[in-house]
C-alpha cells in the first residue's frame, strides 16, 4: 500500500530515497547481490521470490528479508 503523500512531498522522499540508494555503501551492496543472483541463476538455482540477504549471506524469502526474520527492523 503506498503512501499518501503531497506531490511536493513524493518528490522529496524520491530525492531523499535516490541519495540514500547511491551511497558507496548501497551501490557494493547492490553490485553484490547482482553478481551473486546472476551467478547463481546460471547454476540453475531457483530464486523466484527470494531475495539476497547480506546479514545470513544466503536467499531468502522476501518476506523473511524485509522483516528480519520476524524480529521487525527497528533494532537493526
Amino acid at each position: 500500500m503506498p503512501q499518501k503523500l503531497s506531490p511536493q512531498a513524493r518528490r522529496d522522499k524520491a530525492a531523499r530515497d535516490k541519495m540514500y540508494a547511491m551511497t558507496p555503501r548501497r551501490r557494493r551492496m547492490k553490485a553484490e547481490n547482482q553478481r551473486l543472483r546472476r551467478a547463481a541463476e546460471n547454476r540453475g538455482v531457483n530464486l523466484a521470490g527470494k531475495d539476497y540477504d547480506h546479514k545470513t549471506e544466503s536467499f531468502t524469502s522476501v518476506k523473511n528479508n524485509r522483516g528480519n526474520r520476524g524480529e521487525g527492523t527497528k533494532n537493526e
